[in-house]
């Protein structure tokens, strides 16, 4: 009973105890409620003036670039929260009035809350581990408002050509360049807001900084501390600015810099900017109008930013001038008009811009006329067109450079300059140093032009040795010339139409420098003298109805320097000509109808004369006091049978003699007869670039051939019949027809020549044999072409020579010769390995079975980029490869990229079945019906462009997997 009665009265004890403990607790915090509310104020006091501290110091933090900790804006949230609670109860502050216990007891018991938390906030404010990250994290790109190249498919290549270099750990600094105008800035902004709106963004920070033509390095720190959130003080050094940028970009993990209009290099150093290959992941890209900034400032890749084709520049006007463009009446201007901006986008943008709802066809016409005058009126052209391009050309530097670049204006719209013939006007206005010889000249003119080229002043022509303007930037350099600036006023009316020149087209003539009527329809020129005292070239150069030149006209033009009448119909030179006392060059080729010349010994500083494909049938003797005669051309003069002895030798100055195809061939040793021998030809000591045709060998095996050393260029084309041989220079050339080698000392021509053809030569074979037995090794040939020929190797097999015969072999074109059934056959007697071998075309060769025999010493062709082989009936395949164990697994053709094949029928394989070419991109086969596979996977897609034959063929090729043919499909043309 004692036990449970202790229990009983344990249980009634605790609950009281309990409950009085209770009770008295809430009576403590009724009545401590004044003692807290003073604890309120004076630790709110405290946490408030904390809050102001860490709301400094993080502020300061951010102007640094530094990202704030988590937790410090998580505590500023806090007690920004507690603050309204704090406020409420000291306006509604609890009664210690004891009617209402309850309500009195809520409000004391919400104030001990407050105090807690603030205490717990006012210790946690301490953040011993700092207020910011130790490393900044990734922060979002800003989005940069403005046009994009949205539908602009040549410039969206180029976007994501660079979208994948930003990708390429290889590459740290991108270069983007081209014209001014083309849209380079466009393209960036592009790349800088799809950074910001796909997932490819893999920088913490793109800094955009616009650099412009006038910027100094403390305008271009601005933008970059600008973007960094950087102070910078006005009496701040760039020496300083300098550190601080350094060693806050060194902090971020990756950023791109995007340097935008850069004019002339950049010093990163100097700029504070650490260079990307020593801050990894981080990447530069500029603009620029100007490779050569690229060079300067080493990108390691080069994107270049074209123009618009035709149907991006429509789509991109009519955007501009809206739907007025797209109007019955209207509409076949507009498109003419978009035509005329030459694919710019600024030209587009600007005259779409100013047609924009003008409803009347009149003014359409209008302006489209005004945009096919050299300098339109259009409105905003001038000063949103021509100016911005002019910087360009006012940035030129060097001796005579922006010279060099109006005088490409004197040439029609869209035409193409032969290199050749613009150094030659240089030459001789000028331009180029006149004490310079001929390779020093044309060096100097290359280097000219690629200077041009780099600015986006000139571009490269249609065909391979010229270049263009575009039309827009010529359109700039007429408009520069139209006035007196630089000394270069001139006259251009080239390509318009012209049927005849007035007088008035003269007005102001006296400073004209230059005057330009090529490619018009004159047909008769003023009679009367022409006052352009100044002139020092005049082109009127294929005007082919122009038939005379008046005695008066050509009076006028004192001066003159250059006169270029060539591809003209004239039957005779005016006396006046004889009155140009300074003229250095004159060309007069394509003259068809030209038979004879007035003395011209008087034109005693003439250094170029050309008098190719007219019919003239004796040089003049006066030729001999033309002691400063440097280049002279009388090639595919037919009718000119007589050069006196001892006129050639005279012209001691002569630097380039071109007679292919002409009438008259130098009499060789035994042959002399009253005209000029081949012995004049070997002391002219300044001669480097000779063409001749010749009836043979100009040596025999017992004369010196080292006079043909110092010539850097020259063709001979030696024919023993009347037919003519096909005529194609390189750097030296040799062009064999009907001839019998074996009877000729033909092995200074191999070992001297850099190309040379063999047409319907007989005894080729032993001239080979020759060759072995004296273990020659011809290492200049880089191209040899044999057509019409026999070749009878034995089939024995096996080494003829153990060296390399053409070690340097670049291009082997066979034409319709007989005797081989494979390339190897003739490889293996002359013991070429073709490790430098580029191209290979077979034509018409019917005894070949296959191309090359794959085996011992021939594994793979390395370099080999090009195989065509065309109307060969007994090849059924390409390479037939030796299984043995020698044999390395790698692609026959590493490098293939260009395969053409035409009209084999039995043509069955090309390779092994499990090969595959990985360099591939253009395929032709026509008629090959037998051939089932190509060594193409669907990795090849990726390199592949084209695909051309029929569409029987491509159905019936059999693939490893249907993906393959799939992946390949977008790249076949059917025929």
């Amino acid at each position: 009973m004692e036990v449970l009665a202790a229990a009983v009265g344990a249980l009634v004890v605790t609950p009281a105890k309990l409950l009085c403990h209770c009770v008295c607790s809430k009576i403590n915090t009724t009545i401590n409620v004044q003692s807290n509310l003073d604890d309120v104020e004076k630790e709110m006091k405290s946490l408030t003036d904390r809050r102001k501290e860490i709301i400094h110091e993080t502020e300061a933090a951010k102007k640094e670039g530094s990202q704030i900790r988590a937790p410090i804006i998580t505590w500023l949230e806090d007690v920004e929260q507690l603050q309204p609670r704090v406020n409420r109860i000291h306006e509604n502050k609890p009664s210690t009035c004891f009617l209402n216990f309850s309500k009195r007891y809520k409000g004391s018991r919400e104030v001990e809350e407050i105090l807690d938390n603030i205490k717990r906030l006012l210790e946690a404010g301490k953040f011993p581990q700092g207020l910011v990250y130790p490393t900044r994290v990734p922060r979002a790109v800003e989005h940069i408002p403005g046009p994009s190249i949205q539908g602009q498919t040549t410039a969206s290549k180029a976007l994501e050509k660079t979208m994948r270099l930003l990708s390429d750990d290889r590459f740290q600094r991108i270069g983007i360049w081209g014209l001014g105008g083309v849209g380079k800035t466009t393209m960036v902004r592009t790349i800088n807001n799809e950074l910001q709106s796909t997932s490819r963004n893999i920088f913490g920070i793109i800094i955009w900084v616009t650099v412009s033509k006038n910027s100094d390095m403390k305008q271009v720190q601005a933008q970059i501390a600008l973007r960094l959130n950087l102070e910078m003080k006005m009496e701040e050094s760039v020496e300083r600015m300098a550190i601080r940028l350094h060693q806050r970009l060194m902090n971020e993990e990756k950023y791109l810099l995007i340097l935008d209009d850069v004019w002339q290099k950049l010093d990163l150093d100097s700029l504070g900017v650490p260079q990307p290959d020593v801050h990894k992941g981080s990447k530069i890209i500029l603009t620029t109008r100007f490779m050569e900034v690229c060079r300067k400032m080493m990108t390691e890749v080069e994107v270049k930013v074209d123009v618009l084709n035709d149907e991006e520049a429509w789509q991109l006007f009519s955007q501009k001038a809206g739907d007025v463009a797209h109007l019955e009446g209207i509409k076949p201007f507009a498109e003419a008009i978009a035509r005329e901006c030459c694919g710019l986008p600024l030209a587009i943008i600007i005259v779409g811009a100013a047609m924009r709802r003008k409803t009347k066809v009149e003014l359409w016409e209008d302006a489209l006329k005004e945009l096919q005058r050299s300098v339109p009126s259009v409105e905003g052209i001038e000063d949103e067109v021509y100016k911005p391009l002019k910087w360009s050309y006012d940035s030129l530097q060097g001796n005579n450079t922006k010279s060099c670049f109006l005088y490409c204006s004197l040439f029609p719209e869209d035409f193409s300059i032969e290199v050749s013939e613009l150094v030659l006007h240089w030459r001789a206005e000028g331009l180029i140093d006149k004490q310079q010889n001929y390779v020093d000249s044309v060096n100097r003119g290359i280097a000219l032009i690629e200077n041009l080229k780099d600015s986006c002043l000139l571009e490269d022509g249609s065909k391979k040795g010229t270049v263009k303007m575009h039309d827009v930037v010529r359109d700039v350099a007429i408009w520069i010339t139209s006035s007196s600036e630089d000394g270069c006023k001139s006259l251009v009316r080239s390509g318009m139409g012209f049927s005849e020149i007035s007088v008035g087209e003269f007005s102001n003539s006296i400073s004209l420098k230059r005057v330009s009527f090529m490619n018009n329809k004159i047909t008769r020129l003023p009679d009367s003298m022409i006052q352009c005292s100044e002139a020092s070239t005049l082109l009127l150069q294929n005007n082919r109805t122009l038939v005379t030149v008046p005695e008066t006209f050509l009076q006028g033009f004192k001066a003159l320097r250059v006169l270029n009448l060539s591809e003209t119909d004239i039957r005779s030179l005016p006396q006046s000509l004889l009155q140009l006392n300074d003229l250095r060059a004159l060309f007069l080729g394509s003259c068809r109808f030209l038979e004879e010349l007035p003395p011209l010994g008087m034109l005693s500083k003439l250094q170029n004369l050309d008098l190719s494909y007219t019919r003239i049938t004796e040089l003049p003797r006066e030729m001999e006091s033309w002691s400063q005669l440097r280049q002279l051309n009388i090639s595919n003069i037919h009718e000119l049978k007589t050069i006196r002895p001892g006129i050639i030798s005279r012209l001691s100055c002569l630097e380039i003699l071109k007679m292919s195809h002409s009438g008259f061939r130098f009499r060789l040793k035994g042959e002399e007869d009253g005209q000029a021998t081949f012995e004049e030809l070997i002391s002219l000591n300044r001669l480097v670039d000779l063409s001749l045709t010749l009836n043979r060998i100009p040596c025999d095996r017992s004369e010196d051939p080292s006079w043909i050393k110092r010539l850097r260029t020259f063709h001979f084309q030696i024919i023993q019949s009347k037919t003519n041989g096909v005529l194609k220079t390189c750097d030296k050339s040799s062009n064999m027809r009907n001839l019998n080698l074996s009877q000729e000392s033909i092995g200074w021509y191999w070992g001297n020549s850099s190309s040379l053809r063999s047409d319907q030569c007989q005894m080729l074979t032993e001239m080979f044999e020759d060759f072995i037995k004296s273990a020659a090794s011809f290492s200049d040939l880089k191209s040899l072409k044999i057509c019409n020929c026999t070749i009878s190797i034995g089939r024995g097999g096996g080494y003829a020579v153990h060296c390399d015969l053409l070690p340097n072999l670049e291009v082997l074109e066979l034409f319709a010769v007989s005797g081989l059934q494979s390339i190897s056959e003739l490889a293996g007697h002359l013991g070429l390995r073709f490790h430098k071998l580029k191209s290979i075309e077979l034509r018409g060769c019917s005894e070949m079975k296959y191309l090359i025999s794959c085996g011992a010493f021939i594994q793979t062709l390395p370099n080999l980029e090009v195989i065509r082989i065309r109307r060969c009936d007994n090849i059924d395949e390409l390479f037939n490869c030796d299984s043995g164990q020698n044999r390395t697994s790698d692609p026959v053709v590493p490098n293939l990229r260009n395969l053409v094949l035409e009209h084999l029928p039995k043509l069955i394989t090309l390779c092994r079945h499990e090969e595959t070419w990985p360099c591939l991109e253009q395929v032709e086969v026509v008629r090959c019906k037998h051939l089932r596979r190509l060594p193409l996977t669907n990795q090849n897609a990726g390199t592949m462009k084209e695909i051309k034959g029929d569409s029987q063929w491509w159905d019936a090729l059999e693939w490893d997997d249907d993906q393959t043919k799939s992946s390949l499909l977008p790249f076949f043309h059917p025929r």
